[in-house]
């Protein structure tokens, strides 16, 4: 009897231990092509600055976490068919998006700017920053100037992005949108003159410019706000409040112990926590 009870016993607190485990194992999308956000190395292994974020979330929150490769493009719908938990992709938090899926705060942000080769006749533009969540005399006429320099011109960029959504919203006319896969595809056809300019990411202009050594240069404003977003966050279902509030407060002892801060200047070369 007291054997049957023991093993009894044993079996429930089995079965109690599984459902834990089960329970704290979060699945996490990615890209894996846009660096210095997400990124593969040499030997195809996942890196950047939301890999090992995720890693030190998943940790706060006492959570067994996977990484799920994604392509860009099916990002959004891979969360809402439950391919994986959360997003982690370099994804902007934006009105548009949040209509289909919440985000928890941001954790980084760097604006994004147009790209070009350099001796390009679009280089030199003004480089102000503006917020195109605020529609003053001043940013009106930065936009117009725009509408103007990109007439006839050909802009490349990665397809189903902020950067795409910006440039056919009318703000700066109508120029050429040509789309891609991938960043890394703008990149290429951007070197190669196949486009007048590309837009993206500050970040990944950057890496690509010192990883190539290839003459590119940025121009024009830094944009941020309106249809750019507050910042970069984890995509999350709308009906999985309670991931939302574990990532949160994990975000939050991640950025009051500077691991955020930490890891952006290691990544980025500067401070781009939020």
């Amino acid at each position: 009897m007291i054997i049957f009870k023991k093993t009894i016993l044993t079996i429930f607190v089995s079965l109690l231990l599984t459902a834990n485990v089960f329970a704290d194992k979060i699945r996490i999308g990615t890209e894996g092509a846009y660096p210095p956000w997400n990124a593969k190395n040499e030997s195809g292994k996942l890196i950047g600055f939301e890999i090992e974020l995720a890693n030190i979330l998943c940790i706060y929150m006492g959570a067994e976490c996977t990484l799920v490769e994604q392509d860009w493009d099916g990002m959004i719908p891979g969360l809402r068919l439950k391919k994986y938990d959360a997003i982690m992709a370099g994804m902007s938090i934006t009105e548009e998006r949040m209509k289909t899926i919440n985000f928890s705060q941001g954790y980084a942000s760097d604006g994004a700017s147009l790209a070009v080769m350099k001796g390009s006749a679009l280089e030199g533009m003004d480089t102000s920053a503006i917020n195109l969540s605020n529609t003053d005399s001043a940013t009106k006429k930065i936009l117009a100037d725009l509408t103007t320099a990109l007439a006839g011109k050909t802009v490349c960029v990665q397809t189903a992005t902020i950067h795409q959504n910006f440039l056919e919203s009318g703000l700066v006319g109508k120029p050429t949108v040509r789309t891609y896969k991938t960043q890394d595809e703008v990149n290429l056809d951007l070197a190669a003159g196949r486009c007048d300019a590309g837009l993206a990411d500050i970040l990944a202009i950057t890496d690509f410019a010192e990883k190539s050594g290839k003459p590119v240069v940025l121009t024009g404003p830094v944009y941020s706000g309106g249809p750019f977003g507050a910042g970069v966050g984890v995509g999350i279902r709308k009906d999985d409040t309670d991931l939302l509030k574990r990532f949160n407060e994990a975000i939050d002892t991640a950025r009051e112990q500077g691991k955020i801060s930490e890891l952006a200047i290691k990544w980025f070369g500067f401070d781009a926590s939020m």
